[in-house]
């Protein structure tokens, strides 16, 4: 590369080598760097900063009551009849903006007014007890950095498919509430007690039946996310945030929680959110969410140019914190470590990046994740070999490829179920 092609990377496209040469009046004089490693001082024309659209020439908006973005950034969801996804692709660190987290519910958002609404603790109980949600704002209260999924978070079938299309119903936000467990100790919960049920007020009257210990260790009763109180496609004005558990059991709009010494075997947990295995055998109450990885760029329908690229990507796991993230560049050949970014928080979306060569050859490149526990994320094929080829929908966590085109071209390999 000369001098003349490292201006063009330098400077925008209207910048041409006529007027830094002469011409026109000098606004600017600046040091650059060649690609030789050469510093050498270049003049900026005062045309460069005078166009049509200069912002310097007009007065802009000033200070409103709520902000947006900028009108040349639109990320959204994708929506479905039943649910939308989180643009993965285009997010900059792990916390998702509130507005992005993905959306499920099973039979719309109610409108729920807060000065009105309670929640009900009973059963085996030393003293049933109703809170208003004032009541619960006055408890001391907690905030965590957790994701959230759907236990359905899984698409494959064509090569144009985004990783918003393939695994979008994950999401993390800095949730804010008060702990079960205190809760608990306010109602005081018999020894006997080993399961609780909880009750949402939407038209589904979504029920989970849900381990005492997993109250006592760690759920919180959210009623703020990212800084500000729940969406109300989120559970407005309270839910159930249970870390590192499949999205269902964490019930929006929580209206009861009903203490038990047995699950209630609710239509949630007996027709649905059941995985079929081997031998037409069911596997019920499978809570956690196991390891998973995904590149996010470069991705479909991503270009990629010959020379040094960032891969980057997230990783998760329901078990616990992601111990590391390996990369291949040769279709599964070889691996190599990652690089996570900092802080690599419990239950939590980990950011990943690996620093590459391309070539320009045709090649495969994947993640795949081993979170503290050990477990490593498996491939399609291993999940189906444990599992079987009826084995439904859910917990599905299989490693993603991304086949890069000899023309940089970017595209989903889809594999086959069954």
């Amino acid at each position: 590369m000369d001098d003349k092609s490292s201006d063009k990377s330098l400077f925008s496209q209207k910048i041409k080598r006529r007027s830094l040469l002469g011409g026109a009046a000098t606004a600017a004089v600046v040091f650059v760097q060649t690609a030789l490693g050469k510093t050498i001082q270049k003049a900026i024309p005062a045309s460069v900063f005078q166009s049509e659209e200069d912002p310097t020439k007009q007065l802009g908006p000033f200070p409103s009551e709520i902000g947006g973005r900028s009108a040349f950034e639109k990320p959204v969801r994708k929506p479905s009849d039943i649910s939308s996804r989180s643009p993965l692709q285009d997010f900059y660190g792990t916390i998702t903006p509130s507005d992005l987290h993905f959306e499920r519910h099973h039979a719309g958002i109610p409108t729920i007014d807060p000065g009105k609404h309670k929640l009900l603790v009973h059963g085996m109980v030393e003293k049933p007890l109703v809170f208003t949600v004032a009541d619960l704002k006055r408890f001391p209260s907690i905030s965590r950095i957790a994701f959230l999924e759907c236990s359905g978070n899984f698409r494959t079938g064509k090569e144009t498919m985004t990783p918003q299309e393939i695994c979008g119903l994950t999401s993390q936000s800095e949730w804010t509430g008060v702990k079960l467990s205190t809760l608990f100790r306010e109602v005081g919960v018999k020894p006997g007690a080993t399961w609780f049920l909880a009750e949402g007020s939407d038209a589904a009257v979504m029920t989970r039946s849900v381990p005492v210990k997993k109250g006592w260790d760690d759920a919180i009763i959210a009623y703020a996310q990212n800084g500000e109180a729940l969406r109300p496609e989120q559970g407005y004005p309270i839910r159930l945030f249970l870390p590192g558990w499949e999205g269902n059991a964490n019930v929006k709009w929580l209206r009861r929680i009903e203490l038990s010494d047995q699950p209630y075997m609710t239509r949630e947990e007996t027709s649905r959110y059941t995985e079929t295995i081997r031998d037409g055998k069911i596997r019920m109450f499978s809570f956690d969410m196991d390891a998973r990885s995904i590149i996010t760029f470069p991705s479909y329908p991503q270009h990629i140019e010959k020379g040094w690229l960032e891969i980057r990507g997230i990783a998760w796991s329901g078990r616990g914190k992601v111990l590391y993230v390996e990369v291949s560049t040769d279709a599964g050949k070889s691996w190599h470590k990652a690089t996570l970014q900092e802080p690599i928080l419990d239950k939590a979306h980990t950011a990943f990046r690996y620093l590459w060569q391309w070539k320009g050859e045709s090649t495969e490149i994947l993640s795949r994740v081993t979170d503290e526990t050990g477990y490593t994320q498996p491939t399609l094929k291993q999940l189906i070999d444990a599992r079987g080829t009826d084995m439904g929908g859910y917990h599905l966590n299989p490693v993603t490829a991304w086949v890069i085109k000899p023309d940089g071209s970017v595209v989903f390999k889809p594999e086959k179920l069954r």
